[in-house]
């Protein structure tokens, strides 16, 4: 930093004038060379915004654990700072702004003096304060929320060296590298050392040895170097900021010492830093450095939260409510209707549909975390799976945009548009290293959230297969390019599909509906069918709430909005403090539902519940639990999961032969009616053939015609096919060719 005393010119602006007719004008101050940036005055401003400045409406991530609104805000953080020990003080841009929107210019404007002025104040406000007081390290002052927010395509040469605020979701986190902080250097002729300290990326190596006066003799030695952490992050552009018809926008940061590790790949941040150019070199065995100039930012702040999101769910890591929060979040929990209540919460602008608005809120809140390492079993899960599935124009993919929208870490993928290696991860060369490194796709990114995935039906087998793991062992493993790793994905998946003749045919089972492999639909705890039910009264209730949505009032949307925040404060709360355990009675009563479910099919041979079903009812009975904010899952739990997975059963899981519930359809593809028909046929069949007496083979074509005149039900192609498949598993017949069908 190069300073020069000069005598400083009377200032324009009345807030500096205040200060300068404080301090002692008849001296000569420090003034920052190239800069208007009078150090005594910057100090005495941020400290009187320090000691002053009250913010009635401080954000939920500003709050301090004991706060007083009435009190300054910034004192406050300085005493949690001597409890806590964690030197570091965010400060809010906004507030500056508000307080002395000349001291804000100067920060937005020369950030690099700026802000080691602000150090130096708030440091000696804390130890006149603190004065016993110790600390890591000096008090760092992080600002945020600068009011100068680029979108990143705007970001031009004029933002070089000034503080910008941009967000984005990030993409990449590399290793963390070490950057030289202080060389140290030895000379070769006499050992005389010295330590030169890094200034604005640059190391100025010592030409002459002050010691032997000998010329360019000096020698780094590492181990006695220091180095601080750097990592790279690079940040993609939000697709809100995106223009139409556009590919997003990526820009490079540079995270330093404590915000290494501060964000995850997936993570949707805002970061506020200094804006950078840095000359390439041509060869990195020269000196000589190309006119272009690449640019990065140097990460100053970075901040989660969204107003529009769920909050974040990070491991060991709890949000801090008010009180009066935390009580009317009880005081809601109590009332009858909270269920109701927080269902018709979710997704306001879509009409009826209220089981699956249920479902989707159970999914939200989840069941409870489990090991059972001991007895060799690992982890159980605890997030609940949906598929909806249904007509077109039932506003499936509106339900999955809200949940998109709504939760932190969620991914939004379609059906073709997605690939294997796009959900999973891929192997790429990075470009710094040219090493192999391994880039993680859609549902490792949305771990710890929801992965929803439109077009379902749509996705390659290849594709498809890649879920079997994740919806069950809740893990990815991968071995590709050298790489072998095994890859956490906890997270729940959202899913809708069409029918494959685009409307629902009633005369079918779901399996021959949405042509998806059963082994994978076992593995859906709710699978929801959204038909059109062709009826006038619900056209016409539909069409006056879609047009009621046209003319909404300001007043309505602002009540919504208020749903929303307490719907936030409400989910995050129940997910962190609530962990519910089965009781006695609940225990009794799943045994009791999961027996029921199995005897249904139990007379006529066919098996109506398998061991997942029972898993599903655990964690939705788990769910509606913390939905209560109950630490045990009572009876009520129980039945109110047990009816929505009837509902779901009964929609998805009918035999349309017999019209009665039937889990076979779900689990082997076959519903026990269509089994015992299939069976018939291929007896009748059989039957015809031992008719024949002694005949080696059998015209094909001309048995299919005996075989459908002989039967009083229709006989097509395909069931004809399948009992002659029957036949040559016993070992019967052998079929040659497409004619020719030989008896063994």
């Amino acid at each position: 930093m190069k300073a020069d005393r000069v005598p400083v010119l009377e200032p324009s602006n009345e807030a500096s004038r205040d200060v300068s007719s404080e301090l002692d004008q008849t001296g000569p101050q420090l003034v920052i060379w190239g800069t208007n940036v009078v150090v005594s005055q910057c100090k005495e401003k941020f400290k009187r915004f320090v000691s002053r400045f009250i913010d009635p409406h401080a954000e939920e991530d500003e709050r301090t654990e004991t706060m007083d609104v009435n009190e300054p805000l910034y004192m406050q953080k300085l005493e949690e700072i001597h409890t806590l020990e964690e030197p570091f003080l965010n400060v809010n841009c906004g507030h500056l702004e508000a307080f002395d929107p000349d001291l804000y210019r100067q920060l937005v404007c020369y950030p690099q003096e700026v802000i080691p002025t602000f150090d130096m104040a708030i440091n000696e406000m804390f130890f006149d304060k603190f004065p016993a007081a110790v600390l890591g390290h000096q008090i760092q002052v992080r600002p945020f929320n600068a009011e100068k927010t680029k979108n990143m395509r705007a970001l031009n040469p004029e933002d070089i060296d000034q503080l910008i605020t941009i967000s984005g979701m990030v993409i990449r986190t590399s290793n963390i590298i070490p950057e030289m902080r202080e060389a140290f250097f030895k000379c070769i002729v006499c050992s005389f050392s010295t330590a030169v300290e890094i200034d604005r990326g640059r190391i100025a190596e010592p030409t002459l040895c002050t010691n032997c006066n000998t010329n360019h003799c000096f020698t780094l030695v590492h181990n006695r170097s220091q180095f601080t952490d750097k990592q790279l992050v690079k940040l993609q552009e939000s697709p809100d900021d995106m223009p139409a018809g556009q590919t997003p926008h990526t820009v490079l940061l540079f995270a330093h010492n404590d915000l290494v590790d501060a964000v995850q790949a997936g993570d949707r941040v805002t970061v506020t830093g200094i804006y950078r150019a840095v000359p390439i070199q041509v060869n990195p065995r020269q000196r000589s450095v190309r006119s272009v100039y690449k640019t990065h930012i140097d990460v100053v702040h970075f901040r989660k939260a969204d107003n529009k999101r769920l909050y974040e769910q990070m491991e060991g890591k709890e949000h801090l409510f008010p009180p009066e929060r935390v009580d009317l979040l009880q005081l809601l929990s109590k009332k009858e209707d909270i269920y109701e209540r927080l269902a018709r919460a979710v997704a306001p602008s879509i009409y009826e549909n209220e089981d699956i608005k249920k479902g989707i809120l159970l999914q939200l809140f989840g069941g409870t975390k489990k090991t059972f390492t001991n007895s060799g079993r690992g982890n159980f899960r605890a997030e609940v799976n949906i598929l909806l599935c249904g007509d077109p124009g039932t506003s499936k993919s509106q339900l999955l945009s809200y949940v998109y929208n709504l939760v932190p870490r969620s991914q939004y993928t379609s059906g073709k548009g997605s690939s294997a290696v796009g959900l999973t991860a891929y192997v790429t060369k990075d470009p710094e290293t040219r090493q192999l490194v391994l880039q993680t796709g859609a549902l490792v990114l949305a771990d710890n959230g929801i992965c929803c995935i439109d077009e379902f039906d749509k996705m390659n087998d290849s594709t498809r297969s890649v879920l079997h793991e994740v919806m069950e062992q809740q893990t990815l493993s991968i071995a590709k390019a050298g790489i072998i790793c095994q890859l956490n994905a906890r997270t729940s998946i959202l899913a809708a599909a069409n029918p494959c003749e685009s409307q629902w045919n009633k005369n079918k089972t779901i399996i021959e509906n949405i042509m998806l492999p059963h082994t994978l639909l076992s593995r859906f705890d709710l699978i929801f069918l959204m038909l059109d039910p062709q009826n006038e009264l619900f056209d016409q209730r539909l069409a006056r709430h879609l047009v009621s949505l046209y003319y909404k009032t300001r007043d309505s949307e602002e009540d919504e909005l208020m749903d929303m925040s307490i719907l936030r404060d409400y989910i995050a709360y129940a997910r962190e403090h609530i962990h519910p355990k089965l009781s006695e009675l609940a225990s009794n009563r799943l045994v009791q539902a999961y027996v029921d479910m199995r005897k249904v099919g139990s007379g006529r041979g066919q098996i109506t519940a398998y061991p997942r079903q029972l898993e599903s009812l655990i964690r939705l009975s788990e769910a509606h639990a913390k939905l209560r904010f109950s630490q045990t899952v009572e009876v009520l739990d129980v039945e109110e999961a047990w009816r929505l997975h009837r509902e779901a059963l009964k929609q998805s899981a009918t035999d349309p032969l017999s019209g009665k519930i039937d889990v076979c359809i779900l689990t082997t593809g076959l519903s026990s009616a269509t089994r015992k028909r299939r069976l018939e046929l291929a007896q009748a069949l059989k039957k015809l053939i031992t008719s024949k007496g002694q005949v080696k083979t059998l015209n094909y074509p001309k048995i299919f015609s005996e075989l459908k005149e002989g039967s009083q039900v229709m006989v097509t192609r395909e069931m004809f096919e399948d009992a002659l498949k029957d036949l040559q598993d016993d070992g019967f017949i052998i079929v040659m060719g497409k004619n020719t069908i030989r008896v063994c």
